[in-house]
């Protein structure tokens, strides 16, 4: 029998989904949610995953389908692609009833819908100089959108998970509660990394993670719109604001920070506390940058952790004031002002190109509103880290994690008070309570800046 999508929805699959692979499940109506999980080389970490996820209500596991993208590249090693027929197997095993062992009966008994791309197997798997994460998301956030029951009222809510996660019991119907009740359409969950986990570098974990809140508490303090975290695993969306974005995009990296730069353009990057993910702090060799590079420098002793000079984050207020104010409606005013606030702000313009975009800018809004669209369009949430990074290089270097934490809660406003003393207070306790205070910093700053 053929479905039938709503306009946008049909019109999106006819042009933009890659149509090479096919999604197997147990095909049933009533689907509200996807919770669409890339995985290669994790058959360990996809039951850990699905034993999470199937402590959830039952009533959300029943309307919800996790989407499981098992891929690996042509050139991928041997015992990669042995794992992830493992994988399919075993999720094959769930969706069909069949073969269940203790831990797959569990999840099978929990109402969990499961579904299976094979983005693996000798015929199916990713071209080397293609593959990657981005086009796993891609498939199968595009495969959401044809199982949803688009005759339920609520909205249809995409979940990107990572296979290497675990989630708490009320992961689901937080979201819910998030996009049907308070209308978000685009939210990051709350995250903590766990520095516990066997073989993981307390130290190190804690480290990243404070540079990570330490950059968005910046970004807050500034009143970016882009003071969000780009953790894969954290993003939600809706079907709408997928469609209107164009959907994910396929890049081998960073295909989180980009997705959800294209959301933060036309739609609030809500915050869901009220529950959490929990990303492994492995070190890990499946991405070129992020937790699982960063693990694996730290503990190689190839790469300290660093932390911005919160002098940048100040420079980036004082600019985004500007940009918002009167004196951005005259070129020339606005670069006399931001030569003002910093010369090498000056310069970074100038090196962007600014003064040619922002006349054109200028001279063709019709509007205080396609204006606004425009200021936040041109400084995105890229070019808003090379300019950080264009402070970083020439005016204001990275600084040492007790300098840095101390320097911004200065800035800021916020009161702390840390002392290493003790033989309980050691380095790894006091980073460990700098985290603390940063998460605590970040939401407030959230509720103070972003109604």
């Amino acid at each position: 029998m053929l479905k039938i999508y709503p306009e946008k929805v049909a019109d999106y699959l006819e042009k933009k989904s890659l149509k090479r692979w096919n999604l197997e499940w147990a095909e049933i109506s009533g689907i509200e949610i996807a919770i669409v999980i890339p995985a290669i080389c994790e058959f360990e970490n996809i039951q850990r995953v699905l034993l999470s996820l199937a402590q959830n209500d039952k009533s959300c596991l029943q309307k919800s389908l996790v989407i499981f993208v098992i891929n690996n590249s042509v050139s991928s090693d041997p015992e990669v692609k042995d794992d992830n027929k493992k994988s399919i197997a075993f999720l094959r095993g769930i969706i069909n009833g069949d073969s269940l062992d203790r831990i797959a009966e569990i999840i099978f008994n929990s109402g969990m819908r499961i579904g299976v791309i094979d983005a693996a197997s000798e015929e199916n798997e990713f071209d080397d100089d293609e593959g990657g994460v981005g086009l796993a998301r891609k498939i199968g956030m595009d495969k959401a959108l044809q199982v949803f029951d688009y005759s339920t009222p609520g909205k249809k809510i995409i979940i990107s998970l990572d296979a290497d996660c675990i989630v708490e019991s009320n992961y689901l119907e937080e979201i819910i509660h998030s996009f049907n009740k308070q209308n978000y359409s685009a939210a990051n969950v709350e995250f903590e990394h766990n520095p516990s986990e066997d073989g993981i570098n307390r130290l190190g974990i804690i480290s990243y993670e404070i540079f990570l809140r330490h950059y968005v508490a910046g970004l807050l303090f500034a009143k970016s719109p882009y003071g969000y975290h780009t953790v894969g695993s954290t993003i939600v969306c809706d079907h709408d604001a997928y469609i209107k974005v164009g959907g994910m995009n396929t890049k081998k990296a960073a295909e989180d920070f980009y997705f959800l730069q294209k959301l933060a353009k036309h739609y609030t990057i809500n915050r869901i506390c009220s529950t959490k993910v929990r990303p492994s702090a492995r070190e890990s060799w499946r991405v070129p940058f992020g937790t699982g590079r960063s693990m694996s420098d730290f503990s190689s002793n190839k790469k300290n952790i660093l932390l911005y000079d919160a002098d940048v984050y100040i420079i980036l207020k004082d600019w985004l004031e500007l940009l918002h104010s009167e004196f951005s409606l005259n070129l020339s005013q606005i670069l006399k002002e931001a030569k003002i606030i910093h010369p090498e702000l000056y310069n970074f313009l100038e090196s962007r190109g600014f003064s040619n975009d922002w006349g054109k800018i200028l001279e063709n809004s019709k509007s205080l509103k396609q204006l606004d669209y425009q200021r936040k369009n041109w400084f995105d949430a890229f070019v808003t880290l090379k300019l950080i990074h264009h402070l970083r290089d020439t005016s204001f270097p990275m600084i040492d994690i007790d300098s840095g934490v101390e320097k911004l809660f200065k800035v800021v406003q916020h009161s702390a008070k840390f002392e290493l003393v003790g033989e309980k207070n050691t380095i790894e306790n006091l980073y460990a309570d700098y985290l603390s205070e940063l998460r605590l910093l970040e939401n407030t700053l959230h509720k103070k800046y972003c109604k």
